[in-house]
């Protein structure tokens, strides 16, 4: 990292979504997550950066690798971490978020980090404490961490975003991993290809960010559209958990793995350096056939190595605001 950046002011107090950061936003964060990728190799994955520091991590919806990664990079940032789940607050009690969000501000937290069902929840509790808020997953609304993940992922393996041609196939209706990435992707300079049956994907997906998403992105309806010369293929699951008991929007996942599942044959329409991604869980069989997620060009397991150090980053630059001691990082 070069002193110019090292010396930048990360210019947002929260992280609610990528529709609020720029592409020097985001590239300061990559750019801090390479720098920090070092330290989960060490034999003692530790360092005082943001000792005396207090990070909450409130999870109203359930997780498995968000919430442990977040937990990780805290300790690893010597931040105190306390974990708090839906199941362990006062919610569910009947205690409404924003009481429980200020009765945790009342504690003096330095950076509140939450998943909720609900879109929006993030943004309705930075606005009533003092401390910083990171969004780790709201409804169907944004998840922000994933998306720099991701990023981070694509640019370790293509040296850079610009230009690339990227495929996200499946629940585009529902999914904030989406839309977070096609945000992302496209303040980044790539093209993105989005695929599912129509019953699953917004008419207005290409007008999430204005005149910059529908410059680059396209919508497919066919899996071999979309993975034509792709340079990144992103798989996402099916959110039966949003679609409700009763709804339905394809006739079952056997039709839906025949026209929308990846397997060799359809991925040998890509590139032949192209990489696979999903941002788990998978649902192995439907939307990805198990020798394509265990083959040499997924990446998967490598996604999730990069989320605790972009969230090392995240939890830097807002618990800290700057980089200016950057090299103590790594003392």
């Amino acid at each position: 990292m070069s002193p110019t950046k090292a010396a930048r002011v990360f210019p947002h107090r929260h992280l609610l979504g990528i529709a609020d950061l720029d592409a020097d936003d985001i590239g300061q964060i990559l750019d801090l997550t390479d720098s920090l990728r070092e330290i989960n190799e060490r034999a003692i994955k530790k360092v005082p950066t943001l000792r005396g520091r207090t990070v909450l991590n409130l999870f109203l919806e359930n997780s498995t690798r968000t919430r442990v990664s977040f937990e990780i990079a805290g300790k690893r940032m010597s931040a105190d971490t306390i974990n708090i789940s839906g199941s362990g607050s006062s919610a569910s009690k009947g205690e409404t978020m924003l009481d429980t969000a200020r009765n945790l501000m009342a504690m003096n937290p330095d950076v509140i980090v939450i998943r909720h069902s609900a879109s929006g929840a993030p943004a309705l509790i930075a606005k009533h404490v003092d401390c910083a808020v990171i969004n780790a997953g709201d409804g169907t609304h944004e998840h922000p961490t994933q998306a720099l993940l991701d990023c981070a992922t694509i640019r370790t393996h293509k040296g850079s975003i610009a230009g690339l041609e990227v495929a996200i196939v499946g629940d585009i209706d529902h999914s904030r991993v989406a839309r977070s990435n096609i945000l992302a992707l496209a303040k980044m300079g790539a093209n993105i290809r989005v695929c599912g049956p129509a019953t699953l994907i917004p008419r207005s997906i290409t007008e999430i960010g204005g005149a910059l998403t529908r410059s680059c992105v396209r919508v497919c309806h066919k899996l071999e559209d979309a993975l034509e010369g792709a340079d990144v293929v992103m798989m996402l699951r099916i959110q039966n958990e949003r679609l409700g008991k009763n709804a339905s929007r394809f006739a079952n996942t056997r039709e839906y793995s025949r026209y929308f599942g990846l397997n060799a044959r359809t991925l040998a329409l890509a590139k032949d350096d192209a990489i696979i991604m999903h941002p788990g869980p998978i649902n192995r069989g439907v939307e990805m056939m198990p020798d394509v997620a265990d083959s040499g060009r997924s990446v998967i397991l490598e996604q999730v190595a990069n989320g605790v150090a972009v969230r090392m980053a995240v939890l830097y630059l807002l618990g800290r605001g700057n980089l200016t001691d950057l090299e103590a990082i790594h003392q």
